[in-house]
């Protein structure tokens, strides 16, 4: 009768436990995630299928693809996401480790002696351990075993925690890859302008030489009495400003360098570039495909979606905390007060299993604010991929439009330097015919030299427009997960 009262007991006790309820998350069905649309602005039909070229065949520029291979290899923040991944990969172990019976070994000495006026004191004096011999005192006590614990996943509550640890570990892995594509990018753009910037130079130096050229010329005409002083000057002028904006653009230049130096991961130092053909370089043509396809190629949204199925996880585990634990204890030794005793079997062997089922009861605010928090986690992810989402789409509606404005935009930039090319020889065999003045000659000398750094900028925006929408698309990341 004693033992059944005793399990009517505990069964009750767990009865009343797990008739507890837990609070529920908030209701993400009424927060639907954002759908795509079927097309990207502008198309007049949804978009066909298109595949993300590898970024060793998207840039052609064998000084350029050398760059991206030591960024690659050197950059400190694509290292530290490899390291991010570490700690990821490290927590879904520890939540596999917790979800196992955790078993150690050891042994312990140990000496004890009771008071002789009380129940165990008494009952020592009184005990022979063999006929004949008392037990002895002070009372030795040496031990040798194993002992085990396991947490039983009653609930799932482990479960849902590995769950979530690995949805974070899925989501630091894309988070490098989005790194890996931005870094590829990044290299790509600072290295177009820095050819800009090459060209530009050149430019002015060509510049210089034609006023210098110029001053010559007016010289000769004011000793001819064709001219005068002011003419001297005015061109004396311009040439010193063209050297001064020599030490701007050599300025940029320094600048510009350090700043790829340090996405390559290294101290400043010579870049190596072929500037020549800028002006002719051209990338791949880039096919935006259908706005579904982000979801799968874009490493950010990726990201995104596995936080968000990783908060979902933290939830449910976060609720589940309210439930109570089963717990299993055991321990299998040999346990003697004389260590000759130790090798006895089976009186020396020693075990017991213990299983206990415990809940909160009172004071669970911890509890509850935890799972508040990761509730609020929950929501804030379903932003982010909200967020997410809608920039990816935006941000490649507003590239595309960028490429065909500025197609159009250089296109009539080079058509405006050509025309003012022809307008400065012009000018010049006017001035020297004395049939123009040189501020008409200063003035169509400048604007050329205004549309051809225009020029150059618009070649390097077109450039860096094409691989942000490469980038943009999924491109430039690296095809095998961590």
């Amino acid at each position: 009768m004693k033992k059944l009262h005793i399990l009517y007991t505990v069964l009750v006790s767990a009865a009343v436990m797990t008739s507890c309820k837990t609070p529920q998350a908030t209701n993400m069905t009424d927060r639907v995630k954002l759908q795509l649309p079927s097309k990207f602005q502008k198309d007049s039909v949804a978009g066909t299928s298109a595949t993300v070229t590898p970024w060793r065949q998207f840039f052609t520029d064998s000084a350029l693809v050398s760059l991206i291979d030591t960024a690659l290899a050197n950059n400190q923040d694509l290292r530290i996401t490899v390291q991010q991944i570490a700690i990821a990969k490290s927590g879904v172990l520890s939540q596999e480790g917790l979800m196992m019976p955790t078993v150690s070994g050891g042994g312990s000495v140990g000496v004890s002696k009771a008071g002789r006026y009380t129940s165990e004191g008494a009952g020592n004096a009184t005990t022979e351990i063999k006929p004949g011999k008392s037990m002895p005192e002070p009372l030795m006590d040496y031990q040798l075993g194993a002992t085990a614990d396991w947490e039983v996943d009653l609930w799932h509550k482990l479960s849902s925690s590995k769950h979530a640890a690995v949805e974070h570990y899925l989501a630091t892995v894309d988070g490098r890859n989005a790194v890996l594509s931005s870094l590829i990018s990044q290299v790509a753009e600072n290295y177009y302008q820095l050819l800009a910037l090459d060209n530009k130079l050149d430019l002015i130096h060509q510049y210089i030489d034609l006023q210098k050229k110029a001053v010559e010329i007016a010289k000769i005409q004011k000793k001819a009495d064709a001219d005068t002083e002011l003419a001297v000057e005015k061109f004396e002028a311009e040439l010193a400003k063209a050297r001064a904006d020599e030490y701007t653009l050599k300025q940029q230049i320094t600048e510009s360098e350090n700043s790829l130096n340090l996405l390559l991961g290294r101290y400043p130092t010579q870049i190596d570039r072929n500037k020549a053909a800028f002006l002719s370089t051209n990338l791949q043509k880039v096919t935006t495909g259908i706005p579904s396809e982000l979801l799968n190629n874009r490493p950010d949204i990726r990201q995104a979606e596995h936080e968000l199925a990783s908060a979902k996880w933290s939830v449910e585990a976060a609720r589940k905390e309210f439930l109570p634990s089963l717990n299993i204890s055991a321990t299998l030794g040999l346990d003697a007060f004389n260590p000759t005793y130790l090798t006895q079997l089976p009186k020396s062997l020693a075990f017991s299993v213990i299983g206990g089922l415990t809940g909160p009861l009172i004071n669970k605010k911890a509890i509850q604010a935890n799972f508040q928090t990761a509730d609020a986690q929950q929501i804030e992810a379903l932003y982010e991929y909200d967020k997410t989402l809608l920039t990816a789409y935006s941000e490649v509606c507003t590239l595309m439009s960028k490429i065909d404005n500025l197609d159009r935009y250089y296109q009539l930039k080079k058509e405006e330097s050509q025309k003012l090319d022809q307008s400065i020889n012009i000018a010049r065999l006017l001035y020297m015919n004395s049939r123009c003045t040189y501020l008409d000659v200063l003035m169509d000398e400048r604007d050329a030299l205004d549309a051809k750094m225009e020029l150059l900028d618009a070649k390097a925006q077109q450039l860096s427009s094409v691989v942000d929408v490469y980038r943009s698309l999924g491109g430039g990341q690296n095809p095998v997960k961590e």
